[in-house]
């Protein structure tokens, strides 16, 4: 199944500038301009509004390039069960993963899965929840792995993984953190309004996480008093290390970081969900299948 034509004409619409795509595409600029000029005629109308600095796509290109990336889905699709049919274990898998939890899955599954597949060339992608959701439905990456509140599933088809609490850390040497030991003490409780002075360094309000965490403080009527906000939980467990403040960590983060710290669970267990995530309608092959299995083994071990 030929796409080329395709693939070029995608590929001026994502960069909007005839010249970047050549560039992108390793082609040179006339050919690529001789492959579009060649479908309007055969459309009989122009894809693109041309400018020098922009190309901007016209109603008709719209029409095209929506179609267009439902065709490349397709062929995705049909090699995809052709290679699972013929038990072949080729081809290339795109995953992507939050920073942090992310990253150290992969760099514990991909060893496992690589002398599984070692014909399956994986093509990893760093990113936050938004620009998975974005990537995902728009057929450029195959699987993202997440965790979300219950809320916030998305109209992706998704896996459950696991479910994991959002637990109150503070430093060890808190007064409220006399007798516990430093760590998880999951089995006490800790009310966030028995720490509602005190300076709290808190994940940013674009996390999936945030949401929750917005949520405990105000069912227990506290306004957080907020030292300040930060992308990545690593940051706060170091801050609480550092005897700055306190923090609600989710318990992935909360169970490796010991030294200077004691995490309680909080009224009510308020938890999320880590799941893996791809395009409604799509197929998932049978080697994407086998690196949620890992993926899962390594988040529910």
């Amino acid at each position: 199944m030929d796409t080329k034509q395709i693939e070029y004409i995608l590929a001026i619409a994502e960069e909007n500038n005839i010249t970047r795509a050549a560039e992108k595409l390793f082609i040179t600029q006339p050919a690529l301009n001789q492959q579009l000029l060649r479908l309007e005629k055969e459309l009989g109308t122009p894809l693109f509004y041309r400018s020098r600095t922009n190309w901007r796509l016209t109603p008709a290109g719209e029409i095209y390039i929506a179609n267009a990336k439902d065709m490349l889905q397709t062929k995705k699709d049909t090699y995809a069960m052709i290679s699972d049919l013929l038990k072949q274990k080729k081809g290339c898998l795109s995953i992507t993963f939050p920073p942090g939890r992310g990253s150290d899955m992969f760099i514990h599954v991909y060893p496992v899965f690589h002398a599984e597949y070692p014909e399956i060339t994986v093509i990893p992608f760093e990113m936050s929840v938004k620009k998975q959701m974005a990537a995902i439905a728009s057929g450029d990456v195959d699987i993202g792995f997440q965790t979300l509140c219950k809320d916030q599933m998305p109209d992706n088809y998704y896996i459950p993984i696991c479910s994991e609490e959002m637990l109150l850390s503070i430093p060890s040497v808190h007064p409220l953190a006399s007798g516990a030991c430093e760590g998880l003490n999951k089995s006490i409780t800790l009310d966030i309004s028995s720490v509602q002075y005190e300076p709290f360094v808190l994940i940013y309000k674009e996390s999936t996480g945030r949401s929750l965490i917005d949520r405990i403080f105000d069912e227990a009527n506290v306004k957080p008093n907020i030292l300040f906000e930060t992308s990545r939980y690593n940051t706060i467990t170091r801050m609480i290390q550092a005897r700055l403040c306190c923090g609600i960590l989710p318990e992935y983060y909360a169970k490796d970081c010991s030294d200077g710290i004691c995490s309680f669970s909080l009224p009510g267990h308020p938890s999320w969900e880590t799941v893996a995530v791809y395009k409604s309608g799509s197929y998932i092959s049978r080697a994407a299948r086998r690196f949620i299995d890992l993926a899962s083994q390594y988040w529910c071990s």
